[in-house]
């Protein structure tokens, strides 16, 4: 279970527009994808008609859902040296110190074995076993992986599974009745219950490219062991997967956050169908519009979102939004924070159209644009991420996106660290290698053969998770 340390304001404000923003809106909706895997979606009324009233107690929910939640262990293996650990070991040499195992829990997606999880449950795992409510271990196969949403899909080769029933977070509300389950503290099929505290909550605590953070907030007791588990309402529907707590102690104080089930079925589905999640681009940067910012506006109304930055060659700049425009709705739908912004993306897939309803120099306006992924297309995007077994990590090529942001012309991420010559070399998890001795690798291959074949002096120039530049000096013999 993440740890966090992170409160902050936020200001909610609702809009509504005329006609012609409607009339846009629906010349440019475009349809959903058809699944290959289909899951078990509950539908809108159920055995309590208001989904928020508590019902006299919460055993019914608890046995709907509690065959569905799974323990998950994992297995790393790590290495290393002592202090001076170049002079008593060859660079490619490699020492076993041990085995490191962990916790958390999962979600049963599918009758046939797919199943959801957080993406910090299994990172850097070895070994994954999932054990089910009736005892039975499985090992697990890694499916997939989002490191931008932290969820994760697994495996196993199981038949007449139940499947959990899919809630809508949409629905959700402040004050509502949930219960968070899981296996906390190596306390196996625990149920706990609580309130949803918030809703929209960006906590800072997803350390990615282009995280997406719109948490539910819940006072659900959730401690470690609890990450992957299953948040859902009086009718045992799935709402969220646990996350994270907020916590001075490393335990339960009354805040937990789960990531809102309507962007795990979009995540999941990706994954399963293309072994990567197919993340829809507008290409603008917004920012929340604090006080610090809204001193700076003129308008005396500070809903929305403000544009920082507009991407050149973008879905924005071919929509014709500009740096200082307010963004107020995403297809009729009020997005007064980040969070909210990014969580309305977080459901479209490239190629979709949208209306975004604007607010510059005081007008508001409609803007027609249609989504495009991270190469700046409307195709379905292919995993190219690709593990090294020497280097112990996985290496994926850099977007356009993500080349643009960044100014750079080629780079491949390091992400997933597990026992290998990058661990060893201290390089942090998502450092992106520009150069090897001033060569520029233009395949995952062509990297690792770089690294292992080189002697002497390795010069590694690349840029930090936190976007400075940084050039790593080794030795190896």
């Amino acid at each position: 279970m993440k740890k966090l340390k992170f409160w902050g304001p936020w200001l909610g404000l609702s809009l509504v527009f005329g006609m012609a923003g409607a009339w846009l809106m629906q010349q440019w909706q475009a349809g959903a994808p058809t699944r290959a895997v289909q899951f078990v979606e509950g539908g809108a009324q159920g055995r309590f008609a208001n989904l928020g009233s508590a019902p006299q107690n919460f055993a019914q929910a608890a046995e709907d859902a509690s065959p569905s939640v799974v323990f998950i262990k994992t297995l790393s293996q790590y290495g290393g040296g002592g202090d001076d650990y170049w002079s008593y070991w060859d660079f490619f040499g490699y020492q076993r110190r041990g085995q490191v195992s962990s916790a958390g829990s999962g979600v049963i997606m599918t009758a046939d074995g797919y199943i959801v999880t957080n993406n910090h449950v299994v990172e850097r795992a070895d070994q994954v076993e999932v054990v089910l409510p009736n005892k039975h271990s499985y090992p697990a196969k890694i499916i997939g992986t989002d490191p931008s949403t932290d969820l994760a899909v697994l495996k196993i080769e199981a038949k007449g599974l139940k499947p959990i029933t899919l809630g809508n977070s949409d629905q959700v509300r402040t004050g509502d009745w949930v219960l968070a389950l899981g296996n906390p503290l190596n306390l196996k099929s625990t149920v706990t219950a609580g309130i949803v505290s918030a809703k929209g909550r960006n906590i800072n605590i997803v350390k990615s490219q282009f995280p997406i953070e719109s948490f539910i907030q819940t006072d659900a007791a959730i401690n470690p062991g609890n990450s992957g588990g299953a948040l859902v309402d009086v009718q045992g529907q799935l709402v969220g997967i646990n996350t994270a707590i907020a916590t001075k102690t490393g335990a339960y104080q009354g805040y937990g956050f789960a990531i809102p089930v309507n962007i795990v079925r979009k995540v999941i589905g990706d994954l399963i169908d293309h072994g990567t999640v197919q993340r829809a681009f507008l290409g603008a940067e917004v920012l929340d519009i604090d006080a610090s910012l809204a001193d700076k506006l003129v308008d005396e109304d500070y809903g929305g979102v403000y544009v920082f930055r507009v991407d050149a060659g973008s879905a924005a700049e071919a929509a014709g939004l500009r740096a200082d425009d307010i963004i107020l709705e995403l297809d009729g739908v009020a997005v007064d924070s980040k969070a909210a912004f990014e969580e309305q993306l977080a459901y479209r897939n490239p190629g979709d159209k949208l209306v975004l309803h604007i607010k510059r120099k005081g007008s508001t306006q409609p803007l027609a644009a249609q989504l495009t992924n991270s190469e700046g297309t409307t195709g379905v995007i292919k995993n190219r991420t690709a593990y090294s077994e020497l280097l112990g990590c996985d290496l994926s090529p850099l977007s356009k996106v993500e080349r643009s942001r960044l100014g750079v012309d080629q780079g491949w991420r390091v992400s997933n660290l597990r026992s290998g010559v990058v661990s060893r070399m201290g390089l942090p998890e998502g450092f992106v290698i520009l150069s090897i001795n001033r060569e520029v690798p233009e395949t995952a291959q062509q990297l690792e053969d770089l690294i292992k074949g080189t002697r002497g002096r390795l010069i590694l120039e690349g840029i930090n998770p936190n976007g400075s530049r940084g050039t790593y000096s080794f030795y190896s013999y």
